[in-house]
């Protein structure tokens, strides 16, 4: 296992980090595997582990947080805040960036992880209906009351990343020291600005979705229909497997992969998690494994640095900034899709 500083918080986290979305209802339901999994991933030495609270609505900050008794302070424990939750009726609250809602979230994530700080809180998506000083100032006071430790972003734009910068300096807020964002050898759109941006302002960068949803594992290839249980299957609406024109191309993408990867030794997925990590802007790319199995395929990367030509061959078939399929991209700016704030 590698590892590399977070940015400029000084903290050491390892370059694979452990993702937990698919632990609960999501994914995996059985706890005891997903147990299984948090150990094993420490065992081989990860020490960073992501979660948040909308996964399976709590329950997978529940499953991790038992997981972790008596081995918490191994970890550099993360999670994210944002989303709408479940909660009473009328409750309008249960939402957003503002003072309110982060307020709860946190206390309800610490509960939830059975812990009583987080080493990194993340602002899930920008929240335009909250100015970035309340955000920024509610998460300022947290830290300072010892509930988290570092502050950072997931799927922000550039811009709004430089906007929160600013904020910091001119109003004397905590700072943000960490930006997550979906990045892959099929989804390069980060390299134009938003990892360049990372890198000015010197933050740790998580990637989400490095193999592109399970696109870059090797299971979906030409020719052949998807087996077992696997995410076409499960969830045809949240993967793009079912739209004929963008499944043609990233198959077709991924043939080519496989053989840039067999080339150089390697399984396409230390191919995909290998890129990630070869660019100077990312500290850890998250594993989401939903199985045992996963996870020792994707801790077979651990160690993967890909030669300057291997880089290459893969650049000639998805060029830098390019992106396959813009709904990779995780965040779209409310202004294009809702009509009322692009007309008077």
């Amino acid at each position: 296992m590698q590892y590399r500083t977070l940015g400029s918080t000084g903290i050491e986290v390892s370059t694979l980090c452990l993702g937990t979305m698919m632990f609960g209802a999501w994914g995996n339901p059985d706890e005891a595997q997903c147990t299984r999994m948090v150990h094993a991933a420490l065992d081989a030495g990860v020490n960073f582990v992501d979660t948040a609270d909308v996964y399976a609505f709590g329950e997978s900050e529940e499953i991790l947080g038992r997981a972790l008794a008596g081995r918490r302070d191994q970890v550099v424990l993360a999670t994210k805040g944002h989303n709408e939750m479940p909660g009473a009726p009328g409750d309008r609250n249960r939402r957003g960036n503002s003072r309110v809602w982060i307020t709860r979230a946190i206390e309800a994530s610490l509960r939830r992880l059975g812990t009583d700080h987080l080493d990194l809180y993340q602002v899930h998506r920008p929240d335009p209906a909250t100015d970035i000083d309340e955000t920024l100032g509610v998460l300022g006071d947290l830290v300072r009351q010892g509930k988290i430790r570092a502050i950072g972003t997931s799927s922000f734009p550039a811009e709004q990343i430089v906007e929160a910068q600013w904020t910091s300096e001119r109003r004397h807020r905590e700072r943000f020291t960490t930006e997550q964002l979906s990045y892959s050898v099929l989804n390069r759109l980060g390299e134009a600005a938003v990892l360049p941006t990372a890198q000015r302002y010197r933050l740790g960068v998580l990637v989400w979705s490095p193999l592109n949803g399970g696109w870059l594992t090797g299971k979906y290839r030409a020719g052949q229909e998807p087996t077992g249980d696997s995410r076409a299957l499960r969830e045809k609406d949240h993967f793009d497997y079912g739209d004929a024109a963008v499944r043609e191309r990233k198959l077709a993408l991924v043939e080519r992969l496989a053989v840039i990867a067999e080339k150089a030794g390697l399984s396409l997925i230390e191919l995909a998690l290998g890129f990630v990590l070869a660019h100077p802007a990312v500290t850890s790319a998250i594993m989401g494994p939903r199985t045992p199995e996963q996870l020792i395929d994707q801790l077979g990367a651990a160690d993967v640095v890909l030669a300057p030509e291997v880089l290459d061959a893969i650049d000639e078939v998805v060029a830098p900034g390019v992106t396959v399929n813009p709904v990779d991209i995780g965040y779209v700016p409310p202004a294009l899709t809702s009509p009322p704030l692009r007309r008077r």
